[in-house]
């Protein structure tokens, strides 16, 4: 029941904590439904063929044939001062802390300036051996203290606007234009957890394989189950269970992949059966048993230590330092760890001083961490931010901007060029970092032939039209499908000039049309782009 009354309670900041969680989970719900990604479907009563590799796509794949980035959610916010301690200013972190600071006889150091807790030992050996890297105060300015807000913004890459996409999931929709009706063979990104997460979002589609945990995906990986597409009702509700199932069909589709990946390949350590642990472990076994997924995304919550925080952080962090070193152990073995790099992400860091309650509260920026031999050394990267010189609320102070991490792992370990980045960063610059990784240039002149193509649905004076620009005058056949794939008409089938074109989707249907959702599909040259559309 709504509540109709304008009085409105001046809310707690428990209160407001627990709201944002809510409005957190309702997009999570809304994703796990596929009620916000992209579906494959048959279309015209046959199976699509492939159409031409984008520039992109033919660049990717010359390009880093096999490397593989995976992300490493921290979902909570994870307090960076307790997770690399700055052993050479000690004392002024014992001050800030003096219930949870970690006692200096029991700290691994990193170097003579930096330590990590005992409880993070199993990284030794990769720091050791030059397999990982940490970048000190990673952050943007005016951090977001909102879980929601400051997920979104290290998923979108945008801090002073809403922006809905992610910057994956941007790069996909570049890479797969016409994905809706026609996604690649492999998943693009397989997602575990951080169901709702905007990372792999596109203006129409969620370009990851995504489940809500382990349990979900070892069941497709070890059963190949696919959404049941027959025996539905011959109804209105049943061709609405078959839009919803269809939606989803772009994840379940890849199931028969995953399960051939994960049959053909096995775990060589044994891994801790943790958060974390289960989810790297088949991780391991989509890429030994060549998945070809080139971006994964794994997730470990609990880091919203508000309380009790020297117990629980200690428990997942140990579960982070075991599980990586393990699962970069279990690549060795079959030489697959050369081409993997894994790196930390978090929403924001936490206060520097304690709370009342044993814990720390949302801070701003944090340490980020990569693991993997690419990395070629161990090191620190930036400045750490000062224990005394705060900003206006009290925390510390970023001194590296997070999408520099993002531009330097696309253009040096995934061999994006740079005018790619800067677009996928909504056209942002940013300076790369010295990580260690090295890629070879690319060669930009593919990319000339895609570059001005637009499209998209246009509604104005309760009509709904297609506006499209093309850059070369071409032979351009624009189909309308309904939601269950069965072609309804031809909307355009001629030679059109370059320039801006837009077509009044009823007038040039010349049939009758319900008011309710289409996908049309435009055909030009040898590039097919297709979206879903709303008929008036």
């Amino acid at each position: 029941m709504c509540d109709t009354h304008n009085n409105k309670k001046k809310l707690t900041d428990a209160e407001k904590h627990s709201q944002e969680h809510k409005k957190w989970n309702r997009r999570s719900f809304l994703q796990a439904l596929g009620l916000v990604g992209g579906g494959t479907m048959m279309l015209g009563g046959s199976t699509l063929t492939a159409s031409r590799p984008s520039p992109l796509a033919r660049a990717l794949s010359q390009s880093v044939s096999d490397r593989i980035l995976v992300l490493i959610r921290l979902e909570g916010g994870n307090d960076g001062l307790n997770t690399i301690v700055p052993i050479y200013d000690y004392d002024v972190y014992a001050n800030l802390r003096p219930t949870i600071r970690l006692p200096e006889s029991t700290l691994y150091n990193l170097s003579p300036d930096f330590g990590m807790a005992n409880y993070m030992s199993d990284l030794q050996s990769m720091w050791g051996e030059g397999a990982m890297k940490v970048v000190h105060g990673v952050g943007y300015q005016d951090s977001s203290l909102s879980h929601f807000r400051g997920s979104d913004i290290w998923a979108s890459t945008k801090e002073d606007e809403i922006v809905n996409t992610g910057w994956f999931g941007r790069y996909f929709e570049d890479l797969y234009p016409d994905y809706i009706v026609n996604p690649p063979e492999k998943p693009a990104a397989v997602q575990i957890g951080s169901v709702g997460n905007l990372i792999f979002d596109g203006v129409d589609n969620n370009y990851a394989f995504s489940v809500a945990n382990p349990n979900q995906l070892e069941n497709i990986a070890q059963n190949g189950t696919l959404h049941d597409m027959t025996d539905l009702p011959d109804c209105v509700y049943g061709e609405k269970l078959q839009f919803i199932r269809g939606t989803t069909n772009t994840t379940f589709t890849y199931a028969g992949e995953i399960h051939d990946a994960y049959s053909a390949s096995s775990n060589g350590v044994e891994y801790l059966d943790e958060r974390l642990g289960r989810q790297l472990a088949i991780v391991a076994r989509m890429i030994k048993g060549n998945l070809g997924t080139k971006v994964y995304m794994v997730t470990i919550g609990g880091f919203d230590t508000h309380a009790n925080q020297k117990v629980d952080h200690a428990n997942i962090l140990n579960d982070l330092a075991n599980s990586v070193k393990l699962f970069f152990d279990d690549l060795k073995l079959t030489g697959h760890d050369e081409e993997v790099l894994a790196m930390t992400i978090s929403e924001f860091g936490r206060r520097p001083d304690e709370n009342g309650s044993n814990g720390t509260d949302h801070g701003a920026a944090a340490p980020l961490m990569l693991f993997g031999p690419g990395l070629n050394g161990n090191g620190f990267i930036g400045n750490h931010p000062s224990l005394t010189s705060l900003d206006d609320n009290g925390n510390l102070v970023y001194n590296v901007d997070f999408r520099q991490v993002y531009a330097t792992v696309m253009k040096e370990w995934l061999c994006l060029d740079g005018a790619t980045v800067d677009q996928v960063l909504l056209g942002g610059t940013y300076e790369s970092l010295d990580l260690g990784l090295n890629c070879s240039a690319l060669d930009n002149d593919d990319f000339d032939d895609q570059e001005g193509f637009v499209h998209f649905g246009l509604y104005k004076e309760n009509k709904t039209f297609i506006k499209y620009k093309n850059p070369n005058t071409e032979h351009t056949v624009i189909k309308l499908y309904n939601i269950i794939g069965q072609e309804i008409c031809t909307l355009q089938n001629e030679i059109v000039f370059a320039g801006e074109h837009e077509i009044d989707v009823r007038q040039a249907a010349t049939r009758r049309l319900d008011t309710g959702q289409y996908i049309y599909r435009i055909s030009v040259g040898d590039n097919n782009y297709s979206k879903s559309i709303l008929v008036h």
